[in-house]
Formats: structure tokens, sequence, C-alpha cells
């Protein structure tokens, strides 16, 4: 199978779990229904955002995580497509992950992606609510092929990219939720876009892999009031093996984008471009360390 047909499902908060959730099957449904073989899903998609502010209120979303698995494990089976999903995990009281589960067509679970970078910031206090991973970078197989997961903020560390690849991941894959503060100027909104954008072109060309952003759309208030709220700046996209533009969404529509993954460009780049073959693995130390001084 050289030739995939893959869909980005860009979505807003629907304002209830219930409804978000409805609205994911429908629009997954689409998906498949336009030949999608495999199908995305944005960070957290069950729920709002909740990261914004630190409320133990919150965890109660983590309780249905073993009813979401057999949700979204009925979905795939169903829509006979592989699925990559992004749910709040519990390990045991008081522990928890931010998971990407992926499910096969026939709907079990081809494996986990726990994130591995946590974000402590205003309006992304993650770390209130989430443990670093402790599964590492590890490509998920596939029937489609070997699928490297990885989570927003993984987004902005190569290291997390090259590891991937380094493990036999043919395609990257990042659900994500990023965006916006309204008090923020339009051009310092744009250079934040614009580096989003950039870092995740450059895991592609660095790797000769394709690599995919799922982000979602809409405006979210801060229910603490400490901050007015997030605006998603979707812009949901697809970068080829050579780095080049695949499909780009809207900043404020949801939409399902689609491309096709070509498997075999990755072995026509890397012959032409062998980056892995001319690495100098013997004088990489300073990257175990958190700054070389």
């Amino acid at each position: 199978m050289q030739t995939i047909k893959v869909a980005l499902i860009q979505q807003a908060f629907q304002g209830s779990k219930a409804m978000t959730m409805q609205r994911s099957a429908k629009m997954i449904k689409e998906a498949a229904q336009n030949n999608a073989q495999l199908i995305v899903l944005q960070e957290l998609h069950t729920t709002e955002y909740f990261c914004q502010s630190e409320n133990t209120d919150f965890f109660d979303y983590a309780l249905s995580f073993q009813e979401d698995c057999e949700y979204f494990s009925q979905i795939a089976k169903n829509n006979k497509a592989v699925l990559v999903t992004s749910l709040f995990e519990p390990r045991t009281s008081g522990l928890y992950h931010n998971t990407a589960v992926v499910f096969e067509k026939n709907g079990e679970i081809a494996g986990k992606y726990r994130k591995m970078h946590i974000p402590d910031d205003p309006g992304f206090y993650e770390k209130f609510y989430f443990t670093q991973g402790d599964l590492g970078f590890t490509p998920i197989t596939t029937s489609l092929g070997k699928l490297g997961i990885l989570i927003c903020w993984d987004q902005w560390y190569p290291e997390a990219a090259r590891i991937m690849a380094l493990k036999g991941a043919e395609i990257l894959i990042y659900p994500t939720a990023i965006g916006w503060f309204d008090e923020d100027t339009k051009e310092e909104k744009e250079r934040q876009r614009e580096a989003w954008i950039a870092i995740q072109r450059g895991h592609s060309i660095a790797n000769a892999i394709p690599v995919i952003a799922t982000n979602r759309v809409g405006f979210e208030e801060d229910k603490s009031g400490t901050l007015k709220g997030i605006r998603f700046w979707g812009s949901s996209f697809a970068f080829g093996a050579q780095g080049e533009l695949l499909t780009l969404g809207s900043v404020t529509k949801e939409e399902i984008l689609y491309f096709q993954w070509n498997k075999s460009q990755t072995e026509t780049i890397r012959r032409i471009w062998p980056f892995l073959r001319d690495r100098r693995i013997d004088s990489y130390q300073s990257l175990l360390k958190c700054f070389d001084d």
C-alpha cells in the first residue's frame, strides 16, 4: 500500500462533552465515507481545553477513560479506519496522563503514546493535570504503517521527532490545542502561528517523513476568570516528506482536511538528501545535558 488517504478533523468544542463527541463521530463518518483510511483527531477532543485553569473538578473527565476508549473503538470499527484519538488517562488516584490512543480498523487498540513534554504556562497549566509520559518515543505499528504519535508541546522539540524517525516512524502525527490570547497584537499572533508551522515543517524536512498537526478552532473562555480565554487558531496541516504543503486549514472553521500520504516518497527523498547517513552521533553528547556550560 503506497498511497493512503488521510483525514484531519478540525473541530470546535460544542458546549458539552456529549455534544462534542457526537460531532466528532459525525465528522469521522463523513471522512470515512470519503475513503479516508487514517483519521486524526485533535488534542483532548472530547471536552473543552480545561487546562486554562487549575481546577480539581476537571479530574472527573478522566473517570470515563475506559468508556471513551470503548466509544472510539466502536467508531473505528464501524468506519473501518485507523483512528488517532487524544484522551485523559488515569493511572491511579492523583496520577494522570495526556494520552493518544490509536485504534485499528477492527476497533482494537494498536497502541498508546503518553505526552512527554508537559507545558506550564498562563492558560496552559498542563503540569497540574498530567504527569510526564513513560512510554518513550516509540512508533505505533498499525495496518497502515508505523505512526509516530506526539502531542502538542512535543511539536517544539526536534529531538522527539528525530527519535521517532530513528525508530522507524513513517509519519509524524501531532494532536494539538494551541491558540491566541485576544490581547496580543495582530503581528504577535501571526509570528506565533508562523513559528508553530515552521518548526514542524522543519521536522518533515530533517527526517524526510510527512508531518501532520490537527488543531482545534473556536474561542474557549477561561472559567476561572484569570484570563479572557484562548482563541484556537485551527490551521491544521500536513507537510510531505520534502516539506511541501499538502493541506492547510482555516483559522476559524470546523472542517475535514484530506491529503494523500505517499509512502514511497521517504525512500526517494532520503536517497537524494541522506541526512541520517551523515549524522555525527559520536559528537552529540551535549544533547544529553540541560545546557552545556
